[in-house]
């Protein structure tokens, strides 16, 4: 394999947006890969796998080229030395020693917040929450994330779909206890597939598409995604009640509705309704009014970090705190709009017990309306987006 100067100056490029003006990697490489018409799909997954790969190992790279500063340069030659990948005679690799780096990049360095690349509060934070555990998540985090698809079931069957992307040579395999899911052989861009155009699929961690079966959805029921953001969990529950009932999806940024009702379009929706949480009155209107509440609430993303690498630089102990306020003021005003009988199911993305168990149960000991039924954890050592999950029934 060799480097080519057009691809490498693109992740050189694509870092610098990343590291140095604090942008999100998923928009900089997208906006990236639309710069040059002439790369081809294999110029395109070099520049947007190579790109993820430094950011996730940016701390352990850094180590590795003893460097100062944001030589993005150096790291990329690191990625070429831990990949076994030549490097060309330019003039940016001029000083750099291959073999030194090839040997460092594969002792093994014996402090874990170097070895496993994160900064030194959020190792402090997970061993602190998770113990020994914390070992075999970090590691798992540090997996590059599969793609999967949720089958939407409103126009096809997980059986017509995954031949349809056979014939396609696209290869996929399912999962046990994952019945919408199709699990990737090989990563590649989905989206200009014409079963996704006509809305047959939806790309969703199968961690991720556990919460919809886990709430316990029927059809006719009357359902509120409070904070539904793009409408991921909104159109599965969509398809789970084969568009039978009413989904009110709301969020408090418009943007994110509108997306979630192009999204709902395209998948053969029409059950869902949008409400923008412009003040505390949307909630109180409806209160006691919902079969089944989903909070899929923001929280710190310590479960997905092998999908968002850049987010554990970006994450801060005081941003961790300031979502779990978040997390007890919607639990507590929220839940209002459960009618008694009816089920609360809260969610995160996180791997903290703070965020999870912890807020559960505090909110329990505050309000003696609810009964916890079912909590649920995936872990990312599991193979996928790490979640948790709680179901609570409103007693009156």
């Amino acid at each position: 394999m060799r480097i080519h100067r057009s691809t490498s100056e693109a992740i050189i490029e694509s870092l610098k947006q990343i590291f140095q003006e604090k942008k999100y990697a998923d928009k900089v490489i997208e906006k990236t890969l639309k710069q040059n018409p002439k790369w081809g799909s294999r110029d395109r997954k070099f520049i947007a796998e190579t790109t993820y790969d430094i950011v996730r190992w940016y701390r352990f790279f850094r180590s590795v080229a003893n460097a100062k500063g944001d030589d993005f340069w150096t790291l990329l030659a690191v990625w070429c030395a831990a990949n076994d990948v030549q490097l060309p005679n330019w003039k940016e690799f001029e000083e750099i020693n291959y073999e030194e780096l090839q040997r460092k990049v594969n002792e093994n360095h014996p402090v874990r917040k170097i070895h496993e690349s994160i900064p030194d509060w959020l190792d402090e934070l997970g061993e602190q929450e998770l113990g020994s555990r914390w070992d075999k998540e970090l590691a798992a985090l540090n997996v590059e994330a599969r793609v999967v698809l949720r089958v939407n079931t409103l126009k096809t069957t997980l059986p017509e779909l995954q031949q349809q992307l056979r014939e396609r040579e696209v290869f996929t395999h399912t999962e046990k206890d994952y019945p919408d899911a199709l699990v990737l052989e090989q990563r590649q861009n989905v989206f200009q597939l014409p079963e996704f155009k006509e809305g047959l699929f939806e790309v969703q961690d199968a961690g991720s598409q556990f919460i919809g079966h886990f709430t316990g959805v029927k059809p006719g029921m009357r359902i509120i995604d409070a904070c539904a953001g793009g409408g991921g969990k909104t159109l599965h529950l969509a398809a789970l009640i084969q568009n039978k009932g009413k989904i009110i999806s709301m969020d408090t940024e418009q943007w994110k509705l509108d997306e979630l009702k192009k999204r709902a379009r395209r998948g053969g929706v029409s059950t869902v309704e949008t409400r923008h949480i412009d003040s505390s009155k949307v909630i109180k209107r409806l209160e006691k009014s919902a079969d089944l509440v989903l909070l899929d609430v923001p929280c710190s993303g310590t479960g997905v970090l092998r999908r968002n690498p850049d987010a554990k630089w970006k994450l801060s102990p005081e941003f961790v705190d300031s979502v779990k306020t978040a997390q007890h003021d919607i639990l507590a005003s929220y839940s209002d709009m459960v009618k008694p009988g009816g089920t609360l199911v809260y969610a995160t993305c996180s791997i903290l017990h703070s965020e999870n168990e912890d807020q559960i149960k505090k909110f329990l000991e505050s309000d003696s309306d609810f009964e916890l039924n079912e909590e649920k954890r995936i872990w990312p050592s599991e193979g996928f987006d790490g979640f948790y999950m709680a179901r609570l029934t409103r007693r009156k």
